[in-house]
């Protein structure tokens, strides 16, 4: 079935769903619209969109189906409802919203609308994601006991042009990086019962040194570092550690520990990458092969696309499985948000389905 698709927002990360896009040619960008619409022009002569111009333009083009919105977190749920009222499907970046509020009117504008909304991360459709949940529903290490992830910081300043947004509203190490990493984990483990989170901020002002950077300084308004203990569904002990102050460290991204062994997951900004497992007895570790597809080859620029979960959308409408679904997205952003908090337990009002695998297409 073919798609005709509008982006809303050029940023950094535009270009990426444009190639990422391009491995399916049934998803047809006709045309980009942004606030700057220089901006919108330049962009789509780059690409060779056929269309460009501001927001309200692309909101009133009719012929468009499935509006992919990648505009800055603040402004997800006004441009998200704006959307879906003009009859567009929408898959919006993440979070699904700034602040949980605020994605509950997302909810429910989309519920009222007839609408189909997917959000990112979609990090987790991908192989290295699908590998490791194969392998523990296989039950290759037992019972799942506890899980650990841990986001270091991506060092944005040196070559964002403009990383304002990592330190504003809907930003930070546990809204930016957390997406993905909270994601996978509800993929792999089922939703999330209740979060003990502690967040402060450290450098409060951060240098840019980007060489083509916009601004030169920082001032940081949302926390930089936290950590948290998570209690899932399922009575896995989750430890997350979240920082943009962290600049080096050796610590995994992500991985889980069950009765049999552990499994250990690359960088859940990505697709794709090594899967490995170390079970009881084992003399090093070994890796695990994929069981679905690459998204890109691993170790080159192909691993900063996007593009898949607009293809889960698609399917959605179709008639398939949605898996980056926005209830799933929404609890993500409810246990996220927890994370964020007073340093108390939360329990979520939130639950989600875990999502149906890919590998069992």
């Amino acid at each position: 079935m073919h798609h005709r698709i509008g982006i809303l927002g050029t940023g950094n990360i535009f270009g990426r769903y444009v190639t990422g896009m391009a491995r399916y040619p049934e998803l047809e960008i006709v045309r980009v619209g942004d606030i700057d619409v220089d901006r919108a022009k330049r962009a789509a002569e780059e690409h060779g969109i056929p269309a460009w111009g501001d927001g309200d333009e692309l909101y009133a083009d009719d012929s468009i189906d499935i509006l992919v919105n990648l505009t800055p977190p603040a402004h997800h749920a006004s441009t998200v409802i704006r959307a879906l009222e003009s009859g567009k499907h929408v898959y919006v970046e993440k979070p699904l919203a700034a602040t949980v509020a605020e994605a509950r009117e997302v909810l429910a504008a989309a519920g009222t609308s007839g609408r189909v909304l997917g959000s990112a991360p979609d990090t987790f459709l991908g192989s290295a994601s699908q590998t490791a949940r194969k392998a523990l529903d296989d039950g290759l290490i037992g019972e799942p006991i506890g899980v650990s992830a841990f986001i270091r910081h991506s060092k944005a300043e040196t070559w964002h042009p403009d990383p304002r947004f990592l330190f504003q509203r809907g930003g930070g190490p546990v809204l930016d990086m957390g997406p993905y990493y909270l994601a996978i984990l509800v993929n792999l483990l089922g939703p999330v019962r209740s979060v003990a989170g502690a967040a402060r901020v450290g450098a409060p002002v951060r240098a840019v040194t980007a060489p083509d950077r916009v601004v030169d300084r920082i001032d940081v308004e949302v926390a930089t570092h936290a950590s948290a203990v998570l209690v899932f569904d399922s009575g896995v002990i989750g430890t997350t550690l979240m920082s943009f102050d962290v600049w080096d460290s050796d610590l995994p991204a992500i991985e889980v520990y069950g009765t049999e062994g552990t499994l250990t997951l690359p960088n859940p900004n990505h697709f794709d990458g090594d899967v490995r497992v170390r079970r009881h007895g084992d003399a090093d570790w070994s890796v695990l092969p994929p069981v679905v597809g690459l998204f890109g080859a691993v170790g080159t620029k192909e691993q900063a696309r996007r593009g898949l979960g607009v293809r889960d959308l698609a399917d959605a409408i179709e008639g398939g499985p949605h898996r980056a679904n926005a209830t799933f997205a929404f609890h993500v952003l409810e246990a996220l948000s927890a994370i964020d908090g007073p340093g108390q337990v939360v329990r979520l009002e939130s639950t989600c389905e875990r999502p149906a695998p890919r590998f069992a297409e």
